[in-house]
């Protein structure tokens, strides 16, 4: 009769380490710090009037929403930036802390500014909410969406 091979605890370890070698690197885990920071760098480069920063962290496939309206990344590009660029060029806006969810790759960052001044030589005094969502590919976070809306203060 044969015996049976019996392994010991060191080969048993060095067999699960290997295991563990071959698998797939994993993500590494969400970080607040690097979504907040890509937000903040959008809304920073509408302030400075650059609007090629602004979009370099905006995903091919965004989509806006605002006032009822949605728009592709192309016609918010051509068309609303400018305006943003604009108005945000006269008026004060004072945004308060941003909260970050996370699910995976997804992240969404919820947050409130207050504005107040003048535009074009007319008050503005609003509260704008801002849902901003993100993905992240490749390690790197991408804004896929904003959505703002407001109300008088």
């Amino acid at each position: 009769m044969r015996r049976a091979q019996r392994f010991g605890p060191g080969a048993i370890a060095a067999f699960v380490l290997s295991l563990t070698a071959c698998a797939s690197p994993q993500p590494a885990p969400p970080n607040e710090s690097e979504v907040v920071a890509v937000v903040e760098s959008f809304y920073g480069a509408i302030k400075k009037g650059d609007a090629a920063a602004a979009m370099s962290v905006i995903a091919p496939d965004a989509v806006f929403l605002e006032s009822g309206k949605l728009e592709t990344r192309a016609e918010y590009e051509a068309n609303h930036l400018p305006a943003d660029i604009d108005f945000e060029s006269q008026v004060t806006g004072k945004r308060g802390p941003m909260r970050v969810t996370f699910e995976g790759n997804t992240a969404w960052v919820i947050a409130l500014t207050e504005y107040d001044g003048k535009f074009e030589g007319d008050p503005v005094n609003f509260i704008s909410a801002q849902l901003v969502v993100l993905t992240r590919d490749s390690g790197n976070w991408r804004i896929r969406t904003i959505h703002w809306s407001s109300r008088r203060a």
